[in-house]
């Protein structure tokens, strides 16, 4: 009998999150802000629904044992001390620190995401963030970076 060959799975888990925020730069005086972000400058705020997703990097080998490429239990953990606990029914500008000095944009938001989920997973298993802040707007973020000249 040929041995078993192992199964992979890739696993991804999303939350929804509500948290308000205003579109602003502090780099850009209020008129350029208002140009640039419309209606999302107001001064005070609005809010979404966002939903964020999580996905491994690679497919991971389902554990004969368990049956589980990961414990959801613990994924689950992860995404509330990452996601949840900083950012719902926050006000991302006011609540959360990061957001003093970088603009609440989505792609700000998937980023946030990403830096936390990578302290807490095991090394090299994030693969991507995905944050729908409505069901038009959709940012994903792998980690990408570069260098700014």
């Amino acid at each position: 009998m040929s041995p078993r060959s192992a199964r992979l799975a890739r696993l991804s888990r999303s939350v929804t999150f509500s948290a308000c925020h205003r579109l602003h730069s502090k780099s850009l005086s209020d008129e350029e802000n208002l140009k640039l972000f419309g209606k999302c400058n107001n001064p005070n705020g609005h809010g979404h629904n966002y939903k964020g997703y999580q996905s491994p990097v690679f497919p991971l080998q389902i554990d004969p044992v368990s049956g589980m490429v990961m414990n959801l239990t613990d994924l689950k953990e992860y995404m509330q001390e990452a996601i949840m606990e900083p950012l719902d029914h926050k006000n991302l500008d006011k609540d959360v620190p990061y957001f003093s000095e970088v603009v609440s944009t989505t792609e700000n938001v998937a980023v946030f995401i990403w830096d936390n989920l990578q302290k807490l997973l095991p090394q090299g298993i994030l693969y991507k963030v995905e944050v729908h802040e409505t069901e038009q707007n959709v940012v994903v973020y792998k980690g990408e970076e570069t260098i700014v000249k």
